[in-house]
C-alpha cells in the first residue's frame, strides 16, 4: 500500500510522524539543508561576477571598458543584478587605514615580498620626517653663535685690568673689586669710539658697537651664617668666628651693613624669581643679597665703590654672581652671561662662567618663515606617527613593548611632543618679557630662565635627532647585511652583561684607590667622579704620569702599571674578544641561510613584471590585428572568434573586444567599425612600443630582450645563481600564456557549473517548502480524523 503512494505523499507522512515524536525524534546529522557553494577566486584574468554565457562580458584585451551587458539579440539585460557598491564611509575608512599600513599592522608573516615593500614604504615616509626634523634642528642654530660666544668670553674673562687682573685670575676679594671696577665696567658700557670720539647719546649701551645691553646688570651674593660650624675646644680662645662651607640650610638671611637697600637685605628665591646654579664647589640657590647697576658707567662705578667701602663682601660670602644679557640684531641672537666667583671656606677664590647664546625670537626673515612651515609639517608627522603607534598597540597589546624599536618610537614621539609644547611656551614667554623690558629699560632683564630651558630644548632635540637616525635601522633590517650589527649585539648581550660586572668591580676598585692615594695633590683625582673619568682617559691614552709619580713615588707607578695591565690589556681585550667571536658566529650562520628576498630582487621583479605585462599586451594587439587582415568589408563575430580562439585567447576577452567596436550590436563589424578598430590598435601598439623602449633604456642600458636574459634564478641549495637563456625564457613565457588561457577557460566552465548548481539548489529548496506545507496539511487532517 505504501508503494502505491506517491513519493511526495510518503515523505510527507514521514515528516508528520517525526513531528509527532517531538524532541525525541531521530534526525539525520549528515544532511542539514543544501550545501552552500563556496566562493572560488582562481584567476585574476576572469571576473566571476560576469555571467559565463554572455558573449560580450569581461574586460577587453586592449584594456578598455566593458560594454553594456546584452542578450543574444543585442538588448540590454534588465534582470542582471549589479553588485551594490560599498558605502562611502567604509571606502574612506579603508583609504585612511591604508595610510598607516606598516609591517606591524599588515599581515606580512608569510609574505616576504609584502614585508619588504611595506618596510620600503615606511622608510620613504620616515626619511621625509627625518629631513624635516633636520631642517628644524639646524634651523634653530646659527654658525654665528660660536663667534658671538667667543667674543663675549674674551671681553669679560680674558681682558686684564690696569693691574693685570683678569676674571679667570681672580684669587681673592681684592682681585674681584679690581676686576669689577676695571674690565667689567669697561666691557659693559661703551661710550667712545676707537679714536676716543664720543658716541651718540643713548640711554642704552652697545657692546662692541653691535650688541645691545638689555636692561641693567645685577650683582648677587650668597652668605653663610656666623658660627655655622663648630670650633674645637683647643682653638676656641684663638678663633672667635667660624663660617662653614655653603649649604642651603646654612644660608644667612639676616640684614647686615647699611641695611638701607637690596644689597644689604636678604631676598628669597621666589621673590627674585631665580633658580639654582651649579658651581664648582656646590649648587647655589637663587636667593641672596643683590644690587642692580645703573644705565651709565659713572653711576655704576659709584654703586660698586659704595659696596666695596662698606665691606659688602666678608668672611661669610661663599658665592658672587654677575648676570646680564645682550642682544645682537645682526644675527638675531641673545647672549645670556653669568659670571660666578666662589669663595671657599679654605680661602681664595675660584672662578667659572656660563655664556649661553640662544635664538629666542624665531620668526624674522624668510628662512624663519620656511622653518615655521617645517614646524607645521613636523606636527603633522607627529600626529601621523601617534595614530600609527596607537593602531599597532591596539593590535599587538602588551607584546608591542617586546620590541626595542617600538620603545624607541615612543621615546622619539614623546620628546617631539615636549618640544612642540616648549616651543609655544617659549614664544609666549619671550614676547611678555620683551614687552615689559621695553616699557622699563632700567630694570634687570632676567633671561637666565629662558636661556637655560632653551639650551635644554636644544639638547633634547639633539638627543631626539640622534635617536631618529638610529631608528633607520628598524626599516632596513630586512637586509641581511644590516642585521649583522643588531644580531651580534643581541646575541652577546648576556656575555657582555656578565663581563661588565667583573670589569666595573675592578674599575671602581682602582678609582677608589686613586682617589685615596692622589686626591689631595692631583686635580684629576680630587674627587671620586674625577677619578672615574681620569681612568677612562687612561684607557684612551690620555694621562699625566708625572703628576701621579710626584704625588706618591712608590704607590703611584704601581697603581699605573697594574691598572694598565689588568684593565687595558686583559679586561678590554676580553670585551673585544666576546664581540668578535659573536660576530663571526652570526656571519657564518647568515652565510648558510637561504637568501631572503632583497631590495635588488624586488626592483628586478617589479621591472620584469612590468615588462612582461607590456609585452603580453602588445602580443594581444598583434593577434587582433591579424584577425582583422581578412580583407572583407564585413567581419562576423564567429569568424573573429575562431581566428582569435586558434591563437589561444579566452572567450570573454574576445567577446569584450568585439562588443566594444560593435556599436549597432548586430554581431558584424562593418568597414567603418573595422577601420576604427585598426586605428585604435595601431595607436596603442605604438604607445606600447615607446613605453617598452623607455623601460629598456632605464634598466642599465640593456635592451628588453637582454634584460630578460639577465634574470637571476636563485637556487635553494646553497644560494648559487644561474641564468636563463632567451630561447628558454620565451618557451616559459609561451607556456605561462597557454596556462593562463587554459585557466581562464576552466574558470569560465566552473562558473557555469556553479550557476547551474545554484539553480538546482533554489529549485530543491522550493520543492522542500512545498513538501513541508503538504506534510502540515496531512498532519492537520490526521488530527481531525483522530
Amino acid at each position: 500500500m505504501l508503494n502505491s503512494w506517491p513519493n511526495g505523499h510518503f515523505e510527507s507522512q514521514v515528516l508528520c510522524e517525526v513531528d509527532g515524536k517531538g524532541k525525541r525524534a531521530w534526525v539525520n546529522p549528515v544532511y542539514i539543508g543544501s550545501p552552500q557553494r563556496p566562493r572560488v577566486n582562481i584567476s585574476t584574468v576572469y571576473d566571476p561576477r560576469l555571467h559565463p554565457e554572455n558573449p560580450y562580458n569581461g574586460m577587453d584585451s586592449l584594456g578598455g571598458p566593458r560594454s553594456p551587458q546584452k542578450d543574444a539579440k543585442g538588448v540590454k539585460n534588465p534582470e542582471k543584478k549589479k553588485k551594490k557598491p560599498s558605502g562611502c564611509c567604509s571606502y574612506i575608512c579603508r583609504g585612511i587605514r591604508g595610510l598607516w599600513g606598516t609591517a606591524l599592522t599588515e599581515d606580512t608573516g608569510g609574505n616576504r615580498e609584502l614585508y619588504v615593500k611595506t618596510s620600503l614604504r615606511e622608510l620613504f615616509v620616515y626619511i621625509l620626517f627625518l629631513m624635516d626634523m633636520c631642517f628644524l634642528t639646524y634651523g634653530m642654530t646659527s654658525s654665528s653663535a660660536y663667534y658671538y660666544t667667543n667674543a663675549m668670553t674674551n671681553l669679560f674673562t680674558n681682558t686684564p685690568s690696569s693691574s693685570g687682573i683678569t676674571f679667570q685670575s681672580i684669587g681673592c676679594m681684592a682681585d674681584f673689586w679690581s676686576y669689577a671696577q676695571g674690565p667689567l665696567l669697561d666691557g659693559l658700557y661703551w661710550t667712545t669710539w676707537y679714536n676716543n670720539q664720543s658716541m651718540e647719546t643713548s640711554p642704552q649701551s652697545f657692546i662692541y658697537y653691535e650688541n645691545l645691553l638689555l636692561g641693567v646688570p645685577r650683582v648677587r651674593q650668597l652668605k653663610v651664617k656666623h658660627n655655622s660650624c663648630t670650633i674645637p675646644k683647643d682653638f676656641q680662645t684663638e678663633i672667635a668666628d667660624c663660617f662653614d662651607v655653603y649649604s642651603e640650610p646654612k644660608e644667612d638671611n639676616l640684614p647686615f651693613g647699611l641695611i638701607n637697600g637690596t644689597a644689604w637685605t636678604y631676598h628669597t628665591e621666589k621673590e627674585l624669581q631665580g633658580s639654582s646654579t651649579w658651581g664648582l664647589l656646590a649648587t647655589y640657590s637663587g636667593a641672596g643679597y643683590y644690587q642692580d647697576l645703573r644705565l651709565t658707567k659713572t653711576k655704576s662705578a659709584e654703586v660698586l665703590q659704595e659696596l666695596m667701602d662698606n665691606l659688602w663682601l666678608d668672611r661669610g660670602t661663599r658665592a658672587l654672581f654677575i648676570d646680564f644679557s645682550v642682544y645682537n640684531a645682526n644675527v638675531n641672537l641673545f647672549c645670556v652671561t653669568s659670571l660666578l666667583v666662589e669663595f671657599p671656606a679654605t680661602g681664595g677664590a675660584l672662578t667659572s662662567y656660563q655664556i649661553r647664546t640662544v635664538k629666542l625670537i624665531r620668526y624674522v626673515n624668510n628662512w624663519d618663515a620656511f622653518i615655521m612651515g617645517c614646524e607645521i609639517v613636523f606636527c603633522i608627522f607627529i600626529f601621523y606617527y601617534v595614530v600609527e603607534e596607537i593602531l599597532e598597540l591596539r593590535i599587538h597589546k602588551w607584546s608591542y613593548f617586546n620590541s626595542i624599536w617600538n620603545i624607541l618610537d615612543l621615546v622619539v614621539i614623546l620628546l617631539a611632543m615636549v618640544a612642540i609644547v616648549f616651543n609655544v611656551f617659549r614664544t609666549i614667554k619671550v614676547d611678555n618679557l620683551l614687552g615689559k623690558l621695553l616699557h622699563q629699560p632700567e630694570i634687570y632683564a632676567d633671561f637666565r630662565f629662558l636661556a637655560f630651558w632653551q639650551t635644554q630644548y636644544n639638547n633634547m632635540n639633539a638627543v631626539n635627532l640622534f635617536f631618529a637616525w638610529i631608528k633607520i635601522f628598524k626599516y632596513i633590517s630586512f637586509n641581511k647585511t644590516m642585521t649583522q650589527l643588531s644580531s651580534t649585539l643581541a646575541r652577546c648581550a648576556k656575555d657582555i652583561l656578565g663581563f661588565a660586572i667583573m670589569f666595573f668591580i675592578v674599575f671602581f676598585a682602582y678609582a677608589q684607590l686613586g682617589y685615596l692615594l692622589f686626591g689631595t695633590q692631583v686635580q684629576t683625582f680630587s674627587s671620586f667622579v674625577n677619578c672615574i673619568f681620569t681612568q677612562f682617559r687612561i684607557i684612551l691614552g690620555d694621562f699625566d704620569f708625572d703628576s701621579i709619580d710626584q704625588a706618591n713615588r712608590v704607590l703611584g707607578p704601581i697603581y699605573f702599571v697594574t691598572y694598565v695591565f689588568f684593565v687595558f690589556f686583559v679586561l678590554l681585550n676580553m670585551f673585544l674578544a666576546i664581540i668578535n667571536d659573536t660576530y663571526s658566529e652570526v656571519k657564518e650562520e647568515l652565510s648558510k641561510q637561504k637568501d631572503d628576498l632583497q631590495l635588488a630582487d624586488i626592483l628586478k621583479q617589479s621591472y620584469l613584471k612590468t615588462f612582461t605585462k607590456l609585452k603580453l599586451k602588445k602580443e594581444k594587439i598583434s593577434d587582433v590585428q591579424k584577425a582583422l587582415q581578412s580583407g572583407s568589408k564585413e567581419l562576423e563575430f564567429e569568424d573573429f572568434r575562431e581566428s582569435l580562439k586558434e591563437m589561444g585567447h579566452a572567450d570573454h576577452e574576445i567577446s569584450a573586444t568585439f562588443s566594444r567596436f560593435d556599436q549597432d550590436g548586430n554581431h558584424v563589424l562593418d568597414e567603418e567599425e573595422q577601420n576604427r578598430m585598426k586605428k585604435e590598435l595601431e595607436e596603442k601598439r605604438d604607445a606600447l612600443s615607446a613605453e617598452l623602449k623607455n623601460l629598456g633604456q632605464s634598466y642599465g642600458g640593456n635592451t628588453l630582450d637582454q634584460s630578460m636574459e639577465l634574470t637571476d634564478m636563485k637556487k635553494s641549495n646553497g644560494g648559487k645563481v644561474t641564468t636563463v637563456s632567451h630561447e628558454e625564457f620565451q618557451t616559459l613565457v609561451a607556456q605561462v600564456l597557454q596556462l593562463e588561457r587554459s585557466m581562464a577557460t576552466v574558470t569560465s566552465n566552473i562558473n557555469t557549473i556553479m550557476g547551474k548548481l545554484e539553480w538546482q539548489d533554489r529549485n530543491r529548496i522550493k520543492s522542500l517548502g512545498t513538501m513541508d506545507k503538504q506534510a502540515e496539511d496531512i498532519c492537520q487532517v490526521g488530527a481531525v480524523n483522530l
